[in-house]
């Protein structure tokens, strides 16, 4: 796997599959790995955030998750295979965990949600061990979650909590969680428990799925968008311009 940079973002040229290899790998061998997709808004809103940055850049894999950045690096020169999708990942990553006999904990989202998740999961991937698993609104006591996620077992801990708070909770508590792999998913789990449909395989390889979720929650995503994807294209005019072009290491 090499890494670039791309806007001051550390990012891992790999395909899905070398990702989840490494990742069990790392995992037999209790070497402890935090793992984050990065996507167009998360690139944006890391110039003005340093505790985001300082998160991100503290991960060992970072993963590209948005055609937009896939984009982006091939326009800048680098050799990007494909896109890691987060979701994509995550369910890669526990038909591993079930193959492999390592539990997981989830956490983050309602608790409605992330009980559903639970159940869903466990159906699609039989031997699946699920340690635990906890809804994402518990700032008044991060301890006492840091505690429970330790006293479980599990090996691996999915994170669905938006940005940067999933980041910075990981990077601030890595030390205590007793697993050996870490990994925002952001809002998989609204999706693998129904609340939220995905975009269609079309959109998704067309980079369009930004436009499914403005569709889907008009008046929470426009701006955000809107916002993000000109910042962002306003980076990417500036990479271009800038001289020489960054290299891959």
């Amino acid at each position: 796997m090499k890494r670039i940079e791309l806007f001051s973002c550390p990012m891992d040229i790999a395909s899905e599959r070398e990702t989840v290899e490494l990742i069990s790998k790392r995992i037999e061998e209790r070497e402890f790995t935090q793992h984050v997709v990065v996507n167009v808004a998360k690139i944006v809103h890391m110039q003005r955030d340093p505790a985001l940055a300082e998160s991100i850049r503290a991960c060992d894999i970072v993963n590209i998750d948005g055609m937009g950045v896939v984009w982006a690096a091939r326009m800048l020169g680098f050799d990007v295979p494909e896109r890691v999708a987060g979701v994509d990942l995550f369910d890669a990553l526990l038909t591993m965990a079930a193959q492999r006999g390592f539990p997981i904990f989830l956490l983050g989202a309602t608790q409605e949600v992330v009980r559903t998740t639970a159940e869903v999961v466990a159906r699609k991937h039989p031997g699946l061990l699920v340690a635990g698993y906890h809804h994402g609104y518990f700032w008044d006591d991060e301890r006492a979650i840091v505690e429970k996620i330790h006293g479980s077992g599990a090996r691996l801990l999915f994170v669905a909590i938006t940005s940067p708070k999933k980041e910075n909770f990981i990077n601030r508590w890595q030390a205590q969680l007793g697993v050996d792999f870490v990994m925002g998913v952001g809002g998989t789990f609204d999706v693998v428990a129904g609340k939220v449909r995905r975009a269609p395989v079309w959109m998704q390889r067309a980079g369009l799925e930004w436009m499914y979720r403005v569709i889907q929650e008009p008046r929470r995503m426009w701006r955000r968008y809107l916002t993000t994807n000109t910042k962002f294209a306003f980076l990417l005019l500036k990479a271009m311009l800038r001289a020489p072009r960054k290299q891959v290491r």
